[in-house]
């Protein structure tokens, strides 16, 4: 596998800790950045796992990118556990967790297979993946999952407008955020229905069009694997795509290190930060810490800019919105398997990280969970039983001049939220 050099981070998503959409674009723009740089693992005893993005930066006011790494090289988390070299890896063949490392993880194992059935998980994304149901298909069957396809009614695609037929432009490095969301989706709820939705692009006005849509064909449980700078248009966004009481809607924090970045701030939403997840000799059979690999990557935290406080939320260092409320893994070097086959990248399998992985896997266990009470913010439910969750003690995405904001502790804190799931109470209400 080809493994590609880190450039500077200075040329990462700085953009992303700025208040304002519009300042931050006009720092792309002027370094010219079309796609994120490379990033390595800093784990000696290992050959360096190396990744990048999977989509293009934004290169406009209002635009999001997607928070998909795609592992270019090393020897991931996976590859250590069952003694695998990095040169063993390669594209016919996963080489990162699959539904069983991760439902071990996060107590998910019989729930998997007992729950879910009926329930519909939305994937919402921008632009189209044309693979997205063959892709899929392959990733069910190498792990012995049931098939869920448009034949079997399990499985459909439809534009932001709901048509099935009038689809976005292609794009390849979507495709690979595509397919992680589509997998995380399978690996922890697999008698799951799964609606993807595709923004025609990556504005947030597009992708707001397709939450609405994903709630409007009656998903309770809706994936969102994208983020932008804040920005003072925020609260509007909120009551314009955000407020669906009794729908299940996450997001993931970013994967520029600390700092705040919208959808995540809304208070509407799970936000959903990202961990370094390993087997170890514990009873639990597995260990987390927040996920950094350097000031610039590592899962996105902060105090929101714009909105508002929920009541449920009441850490006290933060008068507005404190992201992240829960977490799941994202660090590519103890990644996922994913199956992906559109697009020069689109070589078969590969393995993800990123806060993509981890929304959609928050986003699955509340569907495991059930079906939220009419009326809820299911945002609330993990605060209502923390001790219903991996509480991650270690770690830091950054510096940050309020410790808990970037900084792992006992109890709440920015980076991991209140933990990782550990079964199913934690998510329902």
């Amino acid at each position: 596998m080809r493994t590609t050099l880190p450039t500077p981070p200075t040329s990462r998503l700085r953009w992303r800790r700025v208040a304002s959409a519009v300042t931050a674009t006009a720092a792309l723009l002027l370094t010219g950045l079309t796609t994120a740089a490379h990033a390595q693992a800093a784990d000696p005893s290992t050959s360096k796992v190396t990744w990048t993005r999977s989509c293009a930066l934004p290169r406009h006011a209002g635009e999001m990118a997607c928070n998909a790494l795609r592992v270019t090289g090393g020897r991931t988390a996976f590859q250590q556990q069952h003694s695998l070299s990095a040169q063993a890896a390669d594209a016919s063949s996963p080489s990162g967790y699959g539904p069983s490392d991760l439902r071990s993880a996060y107590g998910l194992t019989s729930a998997a297979t007992s729950n879910g059935s009926g329930r519909t998980i939305a994937i919402v994304d921008a632009y189209d993946d044309p693979n997205a149901e063959s892709d899929l298909a392959a990733y069910r069957s190498q792990y012995g999952l049931p098939a869920c396809t448009t034949a079997n009614g399990c499985f459909q695609k439809v534009s932001q407008t709901g048509s099935t037929t009038a689809l976005p432009t292609a794009n390849s490095g979507w495709a690979g955020e595509i397919s992680l969301d589509l997998d995380m989706a399978s690996a922890i709820c697999p008698n799951c229905h799964i609606t993807l939705v595709e923004a025609k692009s990556a504005t947030m006005t597009n992708l707001g069009t397709a939450v609405n849509e994903a709630v409007a064909l009656g998903a309770k449980y809706v994936s969102n694997s994208y983020g932008g700078g804040e920005s003072s248009a925020d609260t509007s966004y909120d009551s314009a795509y955000f407020n669906h009481p009794g729908v299940a809607i996450t997001v993931s924090a970013g994967d520029a290190g600390y700092g705040a970045q919208y959808p995540a701030a809304s208070r509407y939403v799970t936000s959903v930060g990202g961990t370094s997840l390993s087997t170890s000799a514990t009873t639990r059979g597995w260990t987390e810490s927040v996920w950094r690999t350097s000031s610039t990557e590592g899962t996105g935290s902060g105090c929101s800019a714009y909105d508002t406080k929920p009541a449920w939320q009441t850490d006290t260092g933060c008068t507005r919105r404190m992201i992240a409320d829960v977490s799941a893994v994202a660090d590519p070097a103890t990644g996922v398997s994913v199956y992906d086959t559109y697009g020069a990248d689109g070589q078969g399998w590969a393995t993800y990280g990123g806060t993509s992985a981890s929304a959609p896997i928050i986003a699955s266990v509340y569907a495991l969970a059930g079906t939220p009470s009419t009326g809820s913010y299911p945002a609330e439910f993990p605060y209502a039983n923390t001790t219903a969750l991996n509480d991650v003690t270690s770690g830091s995405n950054g510096s940050c001049t309020t410790s808990y904001f970037c900084t792992a502790r006992t109890g709440y804190d920015g980076p991991t939220g209140l933990g990782t799931p550990q079964g199913l109470a934690a998510f329902t209400g």
